[in-house]
Order: structure tokens, then C-alpha cells, then sequence
């Protein structure tokens, strides 16, 4: 399996798309609210009136047991679902959609070469050739992929098709990146490689708004965690805080493995 670039070849790699931490891009979509934001499909709440503010540079990890609605509070920030009450409000409205991307845990590839995977995206944004290019061949070298340029996409193990989502969606650069547990049908092996890919991007200044089941995996990347459970937002905190000593009762059994529903 090819190896992740060295970390000492990443600063080569910056463009001028990629943006430091604590930096500006400019026109940022950050921060991101929710205010009383539910989703009840059918009449069967599933996200009860959650509010919070997300903001820069903090890698988010949401956590919480089976059912807790991880995965759709990062469909409802993203967009693929809309609240049945409440209000999701991005900075820049405007360029929010432009702004944001979001993998998935199993994620869908094109029926092409994994270059072909890549440069798909920056087609549809219009770019140059010679852009599109310089592009593609930086995000190949980011995620280890560039030995495997010309092979067909789908033909990838399942660690080099995450890596190849998690490149896919980078590529287009971003300001914020959401991966519903990006790990979770993956070897030790390539989680260690996804978690290396991860770092990458909050290191260049994407947002990153994460859910996992794996708290050694929340404790490596989190800045903050939100904890949810049965639908309701019970606590965001800095992951320091939190893994020291969480504020509510069903909070402190999830992380002593205890809460499971």
C-alpha cells in the first residue's frame, strides 16, 4: 500500500488555496449556527431544538451511542436535509454550498480512473486545465494515491477509496469539511492513514466537523466535542474538558462505555 507523503514535502504542496490556521480566507461561511433545530420525519422527532455555533480553527467531533443522530446533524449542516423547525444559518449564505464539502462513510466513486475521480469536480468549477492539473496531482501525493493515478476508482481497496473521498472532496479546497465516521469500516492499518489525512486539513485551515464511535479516535483529533444523545445536543465543550470530566450523567457513562442507547 503506497505510503501518505512525508510530512516534511507537505509545505511544497500549499497554494494559494490553502489557508493556514487562524488566517483569512476572505468572505468565510464561518461561523455556522443552528437555532432550534429539529428534524421529525413522519411526525417521529429524531433531532430535538438543537442550537450551537461552530466556529474556526476547532476540529468538531460529534459523539454519541447508536441512534444518537450524529449522522444527521452533519446531513442537516450540510444540507442534504432540510430542518423540519429551526433555522441553519451560514455566514455567507451565498457561498456556503461552494464553501463546504462532505464524505461519507461509505463513499460513492465515479465510474473512473482515480485521477478522473478528482478532476471531475474542479471541471465543474470551471477551472483550467493547467489548474486542474497542479491540483490533482497535490492531492494524489496527499493522500498516497499517486502510484494508483491511473487505476479504475472503484477497483481501490477500502482504505485507498477513503483516502480517495476524503482527496476528492479537499480538492475543491473547502473552508469547511464534513465526514460522517470516516473510519468506521476500516483496519487499524488505514485508519491511521484517514486520521493523517484529517490532520492534514485542519493543519492547512479547513473546518472539519467529524462524527466517529471511536473515543481513542475523538481524543487524537477533537478540539471540540459535541455530545449528543437520543436527539438532544447535552453538552459542547473543548475535548479537554470533556474527556476530563463531562458535565452530564450520560455524557460520563458514554465514555466509560457504559451508555450504548
Amino acid at each position: 500500500m503506497p505510503s501518505l507523503i512525508s510530512p516534511a514535502t507537505w509545505p511544497a504542496l500549499e497554494s494559494a488555496h490553502s489557508v493556514p490556521r487562524g488566517t483569512s480566507r476572505g468572505a468565510s461561511i464561518l461561523p455556522l449556527r443552528l437555532e432550534g433545530v429539529s428534524y421529525a420525519p413522519n411526525g417521529r422527532t429524531l433531532l430535538h431544538e438543537i442550537s450551537l455555533t461552530l466556529v474556526s480553527d476547532a476540529a468538531t467531533v460529534v459523539l454519541g451511542p447508536n441512534g444518537a443522530g450524529k449522522s444527521l446533524l452533519l446531513r442537516l449542516c450540510h444540507g442534504l436535509i432540510p430542518p423540519s423547525t429551526g433555522r441553519i444559518l451560514w455566514a455567507g449564505a451565498g457561498n456556503a454550498a461552494k464553501e463546504q464539502a462532505m464524505v461519507f462513510q461509505r463513499p460513492v466513486l465515479l465510474r473512473r480512473s482515480v485521477a478522473g475521480n478528482l478532476a471531475y469536480p474542479l471541471r465543474l468549477l470551471g477551472l483550467g486545465r493547467e489548474e486542474r492539473e497542479r491540483r490533482v496531482a497535490e492531492a494524489l501525493a496527499m493522500a498516497g494515491l499517486t502510484p494508483l493515478a491511473d487505476r479504475y476508482a472503484r477497483s481501490l481497496s477500502g482504505g485507498e477509496q477513503q483516502r480517495l473521498a476524503l482527496a476528492r472532496a479537499w480538492v475543491r479546497r473547502p473552508e469547511v469539511l464534513f465526514l460522517d465516521e470516516p473510519t468506521a469500516n476500516l483496519d487499524p492499518a488505514a485508519t491511521r492513514q484517514v486520521e493523517a489525512i484529517v490532520k492534514r486539513f485542519r493543519d492547512a485551515g479547513t473546518k472539519v466537523v467529524m462524527t466517529t464511535h471511536d473515543l481513542g479516535q475523538a481524543r487524537r483529533l477533537a478540539e471540540e466535542v459535541l455530545f449528543l444523545h437520543r436527539g438532544r445536543l447535552l453538552e459542547q465543550a473543548p475535548a479537554e474538558c470533556f474527556f476530563a470530566g463531562p458535565a452530564t450523567a450520560e455524557a460520563r457513562a458514554f465514555v466509560r462505555g457504559e451508555l450504548l442507547w
